[in-house]
């Protein structure tokens, strides 16, 4: 059967798993300094609580890690820029837990990996027995030993400097963790531990939650993370600090060599926000200014116990922080376990190039994109952020097209790349917000439609 060509606002039709719909949008990119797009459809998904997916291009080759209509999880695979997919469903269906997001990696050998479904679970683990061929995926019983893969969660797949493949993951619970590091050799299809011991412990007593190490334009890779007492998310404290040139050896923002593991005795702290102080983790984001130097932001309460955005930046040895934000009587009181719905959301600093910076937020009462005056890194009145030309989504991606209250737009740019210049892949869906890991009741949205967007970059004028 031919593809089916149709506007991508429109609604999808009832169809079965696997059809093919190849949907092709023209938008005026060179004047609205917008990517153009085209969309193939997967199939439809699971839409009654969000849970992170996966996609993957090499080359050719492009991957999709997911949930399905009915929560198993599901590997689809295509030879682009065909819109035929090869379907491969494990033997893992998933509960109501937002934290089970799927993720995958190619290894140099082409052979696809990949982790999902775990909050402090026993390790899940799939690796292909022939390169490239989804359908050979064999559930792997654990990585180097099941002492330490018994209660796995925050699985991340990385890549060290010298190309070597690396996984990072948490060992133990909210409140109570460590941070493992694994390295894989492909010629033994084996992994070993990075570290003896884990990268960052909380001892028995907290645990630390990191964002992945980033790559910075100094050439050296950067994390900050938070400290969690308890399950309570209000438990936060002490938000750190560390760098690496390798991933191996790790230091302090002075250069400083950390002994490992790092402890909250020897972390670097940026600022030490005390329990209860208003900062969350899965909120504290790095970006870079135009001097390649390291920020932070992230929010706390102020003086008068209002929720604000700050910025912490690495300034002649030292962090500076600095009240972004002047949110008037606004508080986020936020607590408890599981997933909890975000009130506030702030992205990382992106340099303008003009001696000013784009900081993206959200929060109860609007949203948009300040710039940031990089000196005070304080809002520009008046100053509003510049088009990205092709790197923008149209607003007809962003569109959410079902009518079910409360249902929203998910969208997960490609951890790999593409052959073509220009063209950029990332994965659309819809569903419901968090629910903090439980069951809902009552009536539940139809499954949404997953799909691979295209998008290509408007010449240069």
């Amino acid at each position: 059967m031919p593809p089916q060509v149709r506007l991508l606002s429109t609604t999808w039709p009832p169809i079965c798993a696997g059809a093919l719909v190849l949907v092709a949008i023209a938008l005026c990119a060179s004047a609205r300094g917008r990517a153009a797009a085209e969309t193939v459809e997967v199939e439809p998904v699971w839409s009654a609580h969000p849970v992170g997916f996966s996609l993957l291009t090499d080359g050719r080759d492009q991957f999709v890690g997911y949930y399905d209509a009915s929560r198993q999880m599901s590997v689809a695979h295509r030879k682009l820029p065909s819109p035929k997919w090869t379907f491969c469903k494990l033997p893992r269906r998933t509960g109501w837990d937002s934290h089970n997001y799927v993720t995958m990696v190619m290894d140099s050998a082409g052979h696809l990996h990949l982790c999902g479904d775990m909050h402090c679970a026993r390790m899940v683990y799939f690796r292909t027995t022939r390169p490239g061929d989804i359908t050979s995926l064999k559930r792997i019983g654990h990585m180097v030993g099941p002492e330490r893969e018994r209660r796995v969660t925050y699985p991340v797949f990385l890549r060290a400097p010298d190309g070597r493949l690396i996984f990072r993951y948490r060992d133990g619970g909210s409140g109570n963790g460590d941070d493992l590091y694994n390295v894989y050799d492909a010629k033994t299809r084996t992994w070993q531990r990075l570290f003896a011991c884990a990268l960052i412990s909380g001892q028995g007593k907290m645990n630390a939650y990191c964002t992945r190490p980033a790559l910075g334009p100094d050439g050296r890779f950067h994390m900050v993370w938070v400290w969690r007492d308890t399950p309570d998310a209000a438990t936060n404290h002490d938000l750190s600090y560390a760098r690496s040139r390798d991933l191996v050896h790790w230091e302090t923002s002075a250069g400083r060599p950390l002994k490992l593991p790092i402890t909250i005795e020897n972390a670097e702290v940026i600022d030490p926000v005390p329990a209860r102080g208003g900062m969350v983790n899965g909120n504290t984001r790095l970006g870079f200014d135009s001097h390649k130097r390291p920020i932070v932001t992230y929010h706390k309460f102020d003086s008068e116990r209002h929720t604000q955005i700050y910025s912490a930046r690495l300034e002649d040895g030292r962090w500076r922080i600095y009240q972004t934000s002047d949110w008037a009587g606004y508080r986020w009181q936020f607590g408890g376990g599981g997933a909890i719905p975000f009130e506030v959301r702030v992205g990382g600093v992106q340099a303008l190039g003009d001696g000013t910076l784009a900081l993206s937020y959200r929060y109860k009462h609007g949203s948009g994109t300040w710039v940031l005056d990089e000196k005070t890194l304080r809002p520009i009145p008046g100053r509003t952020a510049p088009k990205r030309p092709g790197r923008d989504l149209p607003p007809s991606v962003r569109k959410v097209e079902s009518k079910f209250p409360g249902m929203s737009k998910r969208i997960t740019a490609d951890s790999g790349r593409c052959d073509e210049p220009g063209v950029r892949y990332v994965l659309a869906w819809e569903t419901l917000g968090p629910h903090r890991d439980r069951p809902r009741k009552g009536k539940l949205p139809q499954p949404s439609m997953l799909r691979v967007i295209k998008l290509v970059a408007p010449p240069e004028r």
